[in-house]
């Protein structure tokens, strides 16, 4: 079209990322002006991300095309590695097994979530990158493991590192709707 301006953008991957960054801390002020509770607010989190994570599984498996997990320690391996990386650009170390295998931590020193953010005093019990549980959750449970997830350590908070602690609770049996014919 002639006379059309013309804009020139950043490029598409990196204008996503910061928007996302920065949306993402506008939703947690919301949250925090909404609901002043900050438990509350953690709890809301930790509910979108298993509303995220109940959908996003799809995406995870179409993408990867993986075979299902044959363990927990393959299950948390293909978070750390594939998971993370594939929707948030970072890779985690799968660490602190306890002895029965049902138990380990995600460590990482990236975090997206957290990109231009400090928290002041008053909100050191926010757990700021909470929705990143609710989706491990969300997403597991569609696939039939139950498993809690916490944060243990935070950067935001002066920790070195972030620590997401993973416990399977249950793998649960797929139930059917209906019986075959057969």
């Amino acid at each position: 079209m002639r006379g059309a301006p013309t804009f020139r953008t950043a490029p598409l991957e990196l204008t996503s990322a910061e928007a996302f960054t920065l949306m993402y801390g506008s939703i947690v002020r919301q949250l925090i002006s909404d609901f002043e509770d900050i438990s509350e607010v953690n709890k809301q989190l930790d509910q979108m991300g298993y509303n995220i994570g109940i959908r996003l599984i799809d995406e995870y498996l179409v993408k990867t095309r993986n075979a299902r997990c044959n363990s927990f320690r393959e299950t948390a391996e293909a978070i750390a590695k594939q998971a993370l990386h594939m929707f948030l650009n970072f890779q985690a170390t799968v660490a602190k097994w306890n002895l029965d295998e049902t138990e380990c931590s995600l460590i990482f020193y990236e975090n997206p979530f957290s990109d231009f953010v400090e928290l002041p005093d008053e909100y050191r019990e926010l757990k700021f990158c909470n929705i990143l549980c609710g989706v491990i959750r969300g997403a597991l449970e569609m696939i039939n493991v139950d498993v809690e997830c916490a944060w243990l350590q935070d950067m935001l908070k002066g920790d070195d590192c972030n620590e997401v602690r993973l416990k399977l609770k249950e793998y649960r049996n797929e139930n059917f709707p209906y019986k075959d014919d057969d």
